[in-house]
């Protein structure tokens, strides 16, 4: 049973939400990323404030580890483990595909289904992974490059849901496919805290000192002409 701060950067949309044993209290969100360096610790003092809570009280800081944008994931991972380090605080790290899977989970509320998060990640190229409604890995975290019949084996078996800021690419380029859903998804940190609350349970910390966010493919330096 723990209180913990929960911190995604690992998109566009950077957010900062707050838990008490897995409910959410209250979860700030910025559509700024170029902001997130200045809004993640703002929104934590903002949390703490209107809560009323010191940070003696809190138990351990989430981080999403990715996969996602590379300047955001090393800006949420930053601010997580500064707190750590001023608050002597346990890192918690949890991977960002399965913290989505979480939340269209609670959203579908549907055990029969396949899910499915989907991040862009340029071109026809997506972060994604295949979870099922334990959210035990059916397909591993990879960035795959979409194709036509990229999960022709998946969905000749299982309904998968598809969503996430990579899914629109994915649905132009499927033609007919009666399993394949789509569904609307905003992420939030708020989708970390069962997941969170979880690994506080089972002590499952990140090394503070060496721990680095879940890139899934190196950074891309464009050539100067």
């Amino acid at each position: 049973m723990a209180l913990i701060i929960n911190i995604d950067t690992a998109t566009g949309r950077g957010s900062v939400s707050l838990a008490r044993d897995g409910k959410v209290l209250q979860t700030l969100a910025s559509e700024e990323q170029r902001d997130h360096a200045a809004t993640m610790t703002l929104f934590v003092q903002q949390l703490l404030l209107e809560q009323g809570i010191n940070p003696d009280s809190v138990d351990a800081i989430a981080v999403s580890a990715g996969p996602g944008s590379y300047t955001g994931l090393r800006v949420g991972v930053a601010t997580a483990k500064g707190l750590c380090y001023a608050w002597n605080k346990p890192l918690i790290a949890v991977s960002t595909l399965q913290m989505m899977a979480q939340g269209m989970l609670l959203q579908q509320n549907d055990r029969e289904i396949l899910y499915c998060p989907m991040l862009d990640a340029r071109r026809q190229e997506v972060f994604t992974a295949v979870y099922d409604a334990e959210l035990k890995e059916v397909m591993p975290p990879q960035a795959l490059i979409l194709e036509e019949n990229s999960y022709h084996g998946l969905l000749s078996d299982h309904k998968i849901i598809f969503f996430g800021d990579g899914s629109p690419k994915w649905r132009q380029m499927l033609t007919s496919q009666d399993n394949a859903v789509f569904g609307p998804y905003e992420m939030t940190a708020a989708d970390m805290s069962l997941l969170s609350e979880a690994a506080y349970g089972q002590k499952s910390f990140a090394d503070l000192a060496y721990f680095s966010p879940f890139y899934l493919k190196p950074f891309f330096f464009p050539k100067k002409s």
